[in-house]
C-alpha cells in the first residue's frame, strides 16, 4: 500500500494505492488535521496514520503548499508541479496538455509535453485565482459555492482581481442593482481573466483542469467559450496531488 499526502493551504488530500489500483481517499481540514492527527517532533512531523483510522502504508509520498514548513517523518517528498503531472496523467491518459491547477491559495499552470514538465508558471503570492478567492465572494453575495459555479452568462464587469479589494467592487456592484446571477458570472470570469496570461502562454488545444476550484463548473464553460478548447476536469480533481504521490512511490 502506498500513502499519497498533499499538505494543501486549506485542505489535507489523501489517497491510497495498491499497485495501480485506488483503495481509498480522504479529506481533511488543514488545521484540524494538524490538530488532532500530527505532531511536531525533531523537526518533522510526525501524522498519527492509526489514528486516522488508516491501513499502514509500506511507503508515504508527500507533497504540497506546506511541504517546505513541515517535512513529514518517514515520507519521500516531491514537488507540488511534479505530483500534480503524475496525477493528471494517471487521471486522464493524456500526455500532451496544459495543467490548471487552482487550489486553495495558489495557482499553477503546467505545459505537459510526452507526460513530463515542459514549462510551468504559478502564482502562491496572491490569492486573487485561488479557492480562498472564490469563498470571500460567495460570502458577499450570501450563497455558496455550488451555487457561484453555476453562473458564467451576462457577466458583471469586476476589475479588481484582489481577493480583498475584489470585495468593495463587489458591494459596489451589489448596491448598483445587479442580478446574483450576473454577479457570480463576473466573480467567475475574474478567475479566469487572471489565469488568461499563463495559460496563453503555454498554448494547448487541451486543458486538464485540477484543483478544488475544478469543481466550479462556469470556469470549466468559460475556458471552453473563451479559448476554444477541450477542457477535462478528471474524476477526483481534488485528490490529484496526492494521486501523483502514490504514482511516484509506485515507481521508485
Amino acid at each position: 500500500m502506498i500513502c499519497g499526502l498533499d499538505l494543501g493551504s486549506r485542505n489535507v488530500k489523501i489517497a491510497l494505492m495498491e499497485g495501480n489500483e485506488l483503495k481509498g481517499t480522504y479529506i481533511y481540514d488543514t488545521m484540524q488535521f494538524y490538530r488532532a492527527y500530527a505532531r511536531k517532533q525533531e523537526g518533522k512531523l510526525v501524522v498519527d496514520f492509526k489514528r486516522l483510522g488508516l491501513p499502514p502504508a509500506e511507503k508515504v509520498v508527500s507533497t504540497g503548499y506546506g511541504r517546505l514548513t513541515v517535512e513529514v517523518a518517514g515520507a519521500a517528498v516531491i514537488p507540488e508541479i511534479k505530483a500534480h503531472v503524475l496525477g493528471a496523467v494517471y487521471q486522464t491518459g493524456r500526455k500532451d496538455f496544459t495543467l490548471i491547477d487552482l487550489g486553495g491559495q495558489d495557482s499553477k499552470v503546467i505545459q505537459v509535453k510526452n507526460g513530463k514538465v515542459a514549462d510551468f508558471m504559478t502564482n502562491d503570492k496572491c490569492a486573487a485565482s485561488s479557492g480562498r478567492y472564490l469563498e470571500n465572494m460567495a460570502a458577499v453575495l450570501g450563497i455558496d459555492l455550488e451555487e457561484l459555479s453555476k453562473h458564467y452568462e451576462r457577466p458583471v464587469e469586476l476589475n479588481s482581481t484582489c481577493a480583498v479589494f475584489g470585495e468593495t467592487e463587489l458591494i459596489g456592484k451589489i448596491v448598483e442593482g445587479y442580478s446574483i446571477p450576473s454577479l457570480a458570472a463576473g466573480v467567475n470570469y475574474t478567475i479566469f481573466k487572471r489565469i488568461l496570461p499563463m495559460v496563453k502562454k503555454m498554448g494547448n488545444k487541451v486543458i486538464v483542469f485540477t484543483g478544488g476550484v475544478a469543481y466550479n463548473e462556469a470556469l470549466k464553460n468559460i475556458m471552453e467559450k473563451e479559448l476554444n478548447v477541450e477542457v477535462l476536469v478528471p474524476a477526483l480533481p481534488q485528490f490529484n496531488g496526492a494521486l501523483g504521490c502514490c504514482i511516484y512511490g509506485g515507481e521508485s
